[in-house]
């Protein structure tokens, strides 16, 4: 995570100065008032959001513990809103579209598939599922299994071994507890 820390000064000029053509090209399009207009409506939209999307990811989470469900969904679900939210609330044109997007359900759904992906990545197995639940693991048979030599010489040691007849066995996967 340090070491992309470093991109994000050059990465927010970037986004000021794309903010700023993207205003001065609608601003000749449209007009400059009709222009600063749009982005005042736009940041007004974002904050009524923004209230709207706390109160619902906030809903959602206590639900969701109160029913002893993994509140991992309703979390990543309300944290897309609130970033959609903020980025409409931000003054200008381009985060406002992008914050928009966001708040559309498809998009939503696409970026909390992501953030949860990025989320169980960082944290271990146990704690990716109590949080999103379990998961569903697909076993596949493949020839990445070592040859068994003696002195260099491969070893036939006869067909693989697969449990249950070769079908796919549902489970959860538990890393061990560490001491």
């Amino acid at each position: 995570m340090r070491r992309y820390l470093r991109f994000v000064p050059p990465a927010l000029l970037l986004a000021v100065v794309l903010e700023l053509a993207v205003f001065v090209g609608v601003g000749r399009m449209i007009g400059f008032g009709s222009a600063v207009l749009l982005v005042f409506a736009a940041s007004l939209l974002g904050l009524v959001l923004l209230r709207r999307e706390g109160m619902r990811a906030w809903r959602g989470f206590r639900s969701s513990v109160e029913a002893r469900q993994p509140p991992g969904r309703q979390v990543t679900d309300g944290l897309v809103g609130l970033l959609g939210a903020l980025l409409l609330a931000t003054p200008g044109l381009l985060s406002g579209v992008v914050g928009l997007l966001l708040l559309v359900p498809p998009v939503r759904r696409l970026a909390r598939a992501g953030v949860q992906r990025a989320a169980e990545r960082r944290v271990s197995s146990m704690v990716a599922g109590d949080l999103f639940g379990p998961r569903t693991v697909r076993v596949r048979r493949g020839a990445s299994r070592p040859e068994p030599t003696v002195d260099g010489q491969v070893v036939d040691a006869g067909p693989p071994q697969v449990a249950d007849g070769g079908r796919a066995i549902e489970g959860e996967i538990v890393e061990p507890r560490r001491p």
